[in-house]
């Protein structure tokens, strides 16, 4: 599990070490390295092998074998380690081997051995000096890493159509008021493969959900449908990504939703993500069934025998993203749960907050979204990363040019069969206008979106590690994502990182020093309390996903992140966050990481040297903009109506540095990590140091205790008090836990009797059950009814999310 450094303070000072990009990879200039143990070394590069080897009188011999002789040249032939050339080579006779002495300690832990010529390596580019900061956009190539696997290509089974529909009104459920609603299907199932396959769920999300045909007309407030009107498909519009994934041994199951589309508005506490949640478990229900039918062959259902129900994925489409996140919570409190072991939320809403640890989730976010233009399901990996300790990769990715409706087919103007529409406005948009040459088109989005969504499900239930660098934050593509660019953000599994800095909040490990602006910031200016740091000014919401209110936690914090301001008269500033005893040795894991972003109000060019100090004060320095573009602002529009634009958002980007670039160093014995200002002027949100190792982990069902809340009726009084309500655990809790309480007025409520306002709840260590105190403001006017008051709890830390949502009944107890 990954492990939070105790919080120690430690002093100490780093010297810089500037670093080189050669050929994509990061590698710092060598320095002289502490003796250590001479230990013979051996490796290969390429076909060819060396050997490291010490030398009686503390020198090192380098050696390396060539397959064939070296080609004949008036140059004299010369040895570079790790990109750097050490020196002049003798060859051997017979010109297969090449030999060099040094006294360059740092060849000890060489990674490769190449051939130089007058100083340059052939198989690398030459090694460029410290570069001066670049012009702002233009830092210079951030290639992504093509991958030889592209998850759209079709594999090797033909797919066969198992649609089923058991009618309009073919259940009920207690998340829409027990109203009727369909339980209706397409399945793509890969035809004569053998034994149980995995199950993918699609879930799509609120459109509407009739259509006359011949008028045209939409209508969204009945189910069944009135007469002259038929359902729409919107559960056919992912054919594409299911077949796909069919193709490769899948059986996907694409769920209608329409009942639910209909009625949420009015008959839901929650906008649906219940009722979703429900819907998505009665089809997995009722597959179960079919999945053991009995008897001859004949009489078996289509699917009996085919279904491997240990091994379940989850996506789901705007609010269908919020349902399927609802429909894990719900597994896992099952007494025999799904082996529901991945989820997708694609372009989501999150109106609640819930949490989803123990499951892989990838959360992808188009970047010109025109309904849920606020990125709001950004939340979903915010508050799950450290909400428990649990060993499951977690990625958010940012999908540029693409809008919120053509993932699908049935959303999409000129291939849907019913009325659909461009969800982004206005058209004239430079940046994600139809006609902006940045924008996808509906082909090119489906395609990126298939990419993306086989390429996860395979990874987590199939195991097909080549698709990981598409969601670990190393930058990988393939062909068929075409043109789209895709950022990451992504949290490894806890077993494979060592967590040093969430940067949520002060520790004794962190020293924040000599800004201009050095502070924790939460939410948006007007969610702070007095005295605290915003992270944001803008009343834009669309322009900040990781800050934007939450629909029924307006006032819960959001994102808490460290931000960053500096200026020519700022003092040395730098952050220094101490690597504790006992982790100090790195060696083990692939990467330094955080999540980073500029900062909102910041002008001009912005980058930071990110370094490692070992524990004689040697540094291995990085300059942010020469490996990652997370501190280049993201595009936005100028012509806008009143000047007002979605865009140009903030949104923190995964940065990787590589451990074994990290030269002159000894990395058995890393004591500080260091953040220093890399331009005069900037500011900069970050977040997540740590170091990892790319994987998936191991998930399912968590094992959480669920923490619900349950309503209440109390009586007003005649002046302040407060309202008992009762928080209920499904299990005896292993360590404390933390929920979010907001209350806010309902209906004909007012604010008078319940305040708007929000404030953390902690559960104490074994516990299985807790009581709240809401504030009543109490009067002794007369109301000619009584006064109801949603409360949610959201946001959990140490436990998930059960039931989030109850209501507080205020009793008028005054008389005429």
């Amino acid at each position: 599990m990954a492990r939070f450094v105790p919080p120690h303070s430690r002093a100490g000072a780093a010297a810089a070490l500037s670093t080189a990009v050669l050929a994509g990879c990061l590698v710092v200039p060598g320095l002289i390295a502490a003796p250590a143990a001479a230990q013979p070394n051996d490796g290969a590069t390429g076909s060819n092998s060396f050997t490291v080897e010490p030398l009686s009188d503390g020198g090192w011999r380098v050696e390396l074998r060539l397959d064939e002789p070296l080609p004949v040249r008036d140059a004299v032939p010369e040895l570079a380690v790790d990109g750097q050339i050490i020196g002049t080579a003798e060859e051997s006779a017979d010109g297969l081997t090449l030999s060099t002495e040094t006294t360059d300690a740092s060849v000890a832990d060489a990674e490769r051995v190449d051939v130089g010529w007058n100083g340059v390596v052939p198989d690398l580019l030459p090694s460029p000096q410290r570069r001066a900061p670049a012009p702002e956009g233009r830092r210079g190539p951030h290639r992504k890493k093509p991958l030889f696997t592209d998850p759209a290509t079709p594999g090797r089974y033909a797919v066969e159509r198992l649609d089923y529909d058991l009618g309009d009104t073919a259940t009920t459920l207690s998340g829409l008021d027990n109203l009727p609603v369909e339980l209706r299907a397409a399945v793509y199932a890969p035809a004569r493969a053998k034994g149980p396959r995995p199950v993918v769920v699609f879930l799509h999300g609120r459109h509407s959900a009739c259509y006359n045909p011949v008028t045209r007309q939409t209508n969204n407030t009945n189910w069944p449908c009135l007469a002259g009107f038929i359902p729409i498909d919107s559960h056919l519009g992912y054919t594409e990504t299911a077949e796909s994934l069919a193709s490769h041994g899948y059986v996907v199951v694409s769920i209608s939703a329409n009942g639910i589309n209909a009625k949420d508005a009015t008959n839901t506490d929650d906008n649906g993500a219940l009722a979703r949640g429900q819907l998505v478990l009665r089809h997995l229900d009722q597959l179960a069934r079919w999945n053991d039918s009995k008897g001859p062959s004949w009489s078996r259902h289509p699917l009996a025998g085919r279904l491997d129900l240990r091994n379940v994925g989850l996506m789901g489409h705007s609010r269908g993203g919020e349902g399927v996140v609802e429909a894990a919570l719900l597994n896992a409190g099952n007494r025999h749960p799904y082996g529901i072991r991945a989820v997708l939320p694609l372009a989501p809403v999150d109106f609640g907050r819930p949490t989803l640890p123990d499951v892989p989730m990838a959360v992808l976010l188009p970047y010109c979204d025109g309904d849920v233009s606020n990125q709001q399901g950004q939340h979903f990996f915010d508050d799950t990363r450290y909400s428990v300790d649990d060993d499951v990769l977690r990625s958010s990715l940012m999908i540029m040019g693409a809008n919120h409706n053509f993932f699908n087919t049935e959303w999409t103007p000129g291939v849907s069969v019913s009325p659909s529409n461009d969800d982004w406005s206005p058209a004239t948009d430079e940046v994600c206008g139809s006609a902006s040459p940045s924008r996808l088109t509906g082909a090119e989005q489906r395609a990126v979106g298939t990419a993306y969504m086989a390429g996860f499900f395979r990874l987590v239930q199939g195991g097909e590690t080549a698709f990981l660098p598409l969601f670990d934050g190393t930058d990988g593509t393939v062909p068929s994502a075409g043109r789209a660019e895709v950022y990451a953000q992504a949290q490894a599994p806890g077993s494979r990182r060592l967590d040093l800095a969430p940067l949520e909040r002060p520790a004794d490990t962190v020293s924040v020093t000599g800004f201009d602006l050095g502070a924790y910031c939460y939410s948006v200016a007007s969610r702070v309390l007095v005295g605290d740091t915003p992270c944001s000014a803008t009343t834009a919401t669309s322009k900040i996903p990781h800050w934007t209110p939450a629909t029924f936690a307006t006032s819960v914090p959001t994102s808490p992140v460290l931000r960053l301001g500096w200026s020519p008269t700022s003092t040395s500033p730098q952050v220094r966050v101490a690597v504790p005893t006992g982790d100090r040795d790195v060696r083990r894991y692939d990467a330094l990481t955080f999540r980073l972003a500029r900062d909102e109000a910041a002008v001009g060019d912005v980058d930071l040297d990110v370094a490692v100090v070992d524990w004689a004060g040697r540094s291995a320095t990085v300059r942010v903009g020469t490996v990652s573009p997370a501190l280049d602002p993201f595009p936005a529009s100028t012509n806008t109506p009143n000047g007002i634009s979605r865009l140009g958002k903030t949104w923190l980007r995964t940065v990787r540095l590589p451990v074994d670039s990290m030269r002159g160093v000894d990395l058995r014995n890393i004591r500080f990590v260091t953040v220093r200002p890399a331009t005069p002027t900037g500011g900069a949100y970050l977040s997540d140091i740590s170091f990892d190792s790319p994987g998936v982990g191991d998930g399912g069902a968590t094992s959480a205790a669920q923490v619900s809340i349950a309503d209440a009726t109390v009586s007003e009084g005649a002046g302040p008090g407060t309202a008992t309500m009762r928080l209920t655990l499904t299990d005896r809790l292993r360590s404390a836990a933390t929920v979010q309480v907001q209350a806010a007025a309902s209906g004909s409520a007012s604010a008078g009797q319940v305040p708007l306002l929000s404030f953390p709840v902690t559960i104490p260590r074994g516990a299985t059950g807790a009581r709240i105190e809401v504030p009543l403001v109490g009067n002794t006017a007369v109301n000619t009814a009584s006064l109801r008051y949603k409360i949610t709890i959201s946001a959990p830390t140490g436990a998930v999310i059960g039931d989030g949502f109850a209501w507080l009944t205020v009793l008028d107890d005054d008389t005429a």
